[in-house]
């Protein structure tokens, strides 16, 4: 199992004005990050863009969320595996989740909101959006800097950038009955490109690091969790960790743990850039459409794979 350690995830504040591509405090990020995200797999962004007002309305847009009947959660379905509703599964009891595709788009908060509110639900839709738009500039900051660290040029991280989208999930996590278990999402890696996690005040997450000691997360406030996705790891051609994550409840905890989550996926093929292959890091991986990698994964020999890029695109 590894035991559960304290170890500091990398803190960057990506709240000060300072922090300009180009600038030197810029440049120590980029390394910084880089290392985190090798090392890692994460760090902790400290991001203030998100004011006080809007993390308030979107976590009192979960609970309102999570209060619809099934019959109505259940309507959140999407060809995409992992992007509409999972709950109600007698493996992960505590769990449940929504998603919203093209989040950042009006058209698809639009489309959520009407398909779980028919009557409609403005400050649902306003709320969802302007939370995804704003932490998707966070995404597109960490990217530069990612792509700048390995010495890509411009290009590649502008082309990266116009053929992303994004996936709002609301994650609810309840408390454990009495002899209930505590585990209440196991041990999984995202097959995202970036992940950014934000939490309500109830922990939970654990993250295990590239020497196999699981670090237990605690969300400073106006804080997000940015962890690199499977999609990323096979992009760097292995030298990103995509972390093995899970969430543990507090047996005696009293509270529901909210977490919303947004992930980025690329439209265009995902293909290790060529300056990333030398005699050192021979290539890895075959690009590929991402949604396939997630197809992939749905299959049953996709979730059994102990080595899911390796099985699904390695050379």
């Amino acid at each position: 199992m590894g035991s559960l350690t304290m170890p500091k995830l990398l803190v960057v504040d990506f709240s000060q004005d300072k922090l300009t591509p180009g600038s030197s405090a810029w440049t120590a990020a980029y390394v910084d990050i880089r290392r985190a995200l090798e090392e890692h797999g994460c760090f902790m962004a400290l991001f203030d863009k998100v004011s006080p007002e809007l993390d308030k309305a979107i976590f009192s847009a979960a609970d309102e969320l999570f209060d619809l009947p099934t019959e109505t959660k259940i309507k959140n379905i999407n060809e995409k595996p992992y992007h509409g509703y999972v709950g109600q599964m007698s493996i992960v009891p505590l769990h449940e989740g929504l998603g919203i595709d093209y989040a950042t788009t009006l058209h698809g908060a639009q489309n959520f909101t009407h398909l779980m509110w028919p009557s409609g639900n403005d400050s649902f839709c306003e709320s969802s959006m302007s939370f995804a738009r704003i932490v998707a500039e966070l995404d597109r900051a960490v990217i530069r800097m990612l792509f700048e660290s390995y010495g890509l040029e411009k290009y590649h991280c502008d082309s990266h950038i116009d053929s992303t989208t994004y996936l709002l999930r609301f994650l609810r996590y309840r408390t454990p009955n009495v002899g209930e278990t505590t585990m209440a999402f196991p041990s999984h890696t995202d097959k995202s490109f970036i992940t950014i996690l934000h939490q309500n005040q109830v922990s939970g997450l654990e993250i295990r690091a590239r020497d196999g000691q699981w670090i237990a997360v605690e969300f400073p406030p106006s804080s997000f969790v940015v962890m690199a996705g499977d999609a990323c790891k096979a992009w760097s051609n292995d030298r990103v960790l995509s972390p093995n994550h899970r969430v543990t409840m507090d047996k005696n905890g009293k509270e529901t743990r909210y977490t919303v989550a947004l992930f980025s996926f690329l439209s265009k093929n995902i293909e290790v850039p060529e300056e990333l292959v030398d005699d050192e890091h021979p290539l890895l991986f075959k690009p590929f459409v991402h949604v396939d990698l997630l197809n992939f994964y749905a299959t049953d020999h996709g979730r059994r794979s102990q080595n899911i890029l390796k099985d699904f695109c390695g050379v």
